[in-house]
């Protein structure tokens, strides 16, 4: 697989990393032990998936010790992408971006993570009551002392600007004009899949004309798009898609027909191609700057994921991904 740069980092795009946010955070409390995540994490660097997603905020913390401890002993197998900017506190979320303590903040990820240098640093949301500019400043800071090799950003949500009526990504677009005056930006990331494909309007092309990586979150659809979920099964109170508009009952049943399309362009390329296979490379035929990042709480599935970059979409399967129904929530 061809080796490209992502700034001052290398990683390899067209390629599927591991996101290790479900190991610790935002979904199902009972489907996360540590040992198994451990094998996880092994078994998707085993399987080719270099990058590691982390942030400081999951768990909190916990994430970046679970893969801190596998760092220890493969730190030359990973490209480590971490986050820093929002802080959870009781039943919420607030950010901060301000110098002194995304300083604190990398430091601290840094001991977590058992590592010297961190490949990729991502502000993950900035501080309204904090000049954007002030808080990439900080960043890049870490970068001439060695601590940071390369910077990304995180999008807002498409949801939030479908919400205010404002266009798609359009906030995250004047971030990253401006923060790209700094210091560059390596990477954007936010979400990208077959159900939601809002990124491919404006923030996709604006990282491809500047040669900026894009980091394709959430590309399962919160595993919806696996075709292991089933309609009215219910989640854990603590699982984001318990509160997601599109997984009511209702919108679950209704969103069959995309996980019916994706099951029927994997069953053409024989019986060991899965749903979750053909959505992955479906977002890797987005660009070859793409690298897809999704979760994975179990061997299997990470092993799984990073096959995905040996399945060839044809014409006639982009075509019909194409012409599958867009996505319900409750808010349609």
């Amino acid at each position: 697989m061809e080796r490209r740069t992502i700034g001052a980092a290398a990683l390899e795009t067209g390629a599927v990393g591991l996101g290790c946010m479900p190991m610790s955070w935002a979904y199902s409390t009972s489907e996360q032990r540590g040992d198994r995540s451990l094998r996880t994490v092994h078994a998707a660097l085993d399987a080719g998936s270099t990058l590691l997603d982390t942030a400081d905020m999951y768990g909190p913390f916990t994430n970046e010790l679970l893969v801190g401890r596998v760092l220890k002993e493969r730190r030359r197998d990973a490209f480590v992408s971490t986050k820093v900017g929002l802080l959870v506190g009781d039943q919420h979320v607030v950010a901060n971006g301000r110098a002194g303590y995304v300083k604190r903040a990398c430091d601290a990820s840094l001991r977590r993570l058992q590592t010297d240098v961190i490949d990729l640093y991502q502000l993950h949301r900035a501080d309204p009551e904090v000049p954007v500019e002030e808080t990439w400043g900080a960043m890049a800071e870490l970068v001439g002392a060695g601590k940071v090799r390369a910077l990304g950003l995180c999008a807002v949500g498409a949801r939030a600007s479908r919400r205010s009526g404002a266009h798609l990504y359009e906030g995250t677009i004047r971030q990253l004009e401006r923060v790209q005056q700094v210091f560059p930006v390596s990477a954007v990331q936010a979400e990208l899949s077959v159900w939601s494909p809002d990124a491919l309007e404006r923030l996709l092309p604006w990282c491809e004309a500047r040669g900026v990586g894009f980091l394709a979150a959430m590309p399962l659809g919160n595993g919806f798009l696996s075709g292991t979920l089933t309609p009215g099964q219910g989640f854990e109170p603590d699982d984001v898609r318990a509160r997601h508009p599109r997984f009511t009952a209702e919108m679950m049943a209704a969103n069959q027909p995309v996980v019916a399309g994706l099951r029927r362009i994997a069953e053409r390329h024989g019986p060991d191609t899965t749903p979750a296979q053909v959505a992955l490379a479906w977002v890797l035929g987005r660009g070859r700057h793409v690298v897809a990042v999704p979760g994975a709480k179990r061997e299997r599935w990470a092993v799984e994921n990073a096959d995905a970059v040996r399945l060839a979409l044809s014409a006639r399967d982009v075509a019909e991904v194409a012409g599958l129904p867009p996505a319900r929530g409750s808010w349609d």
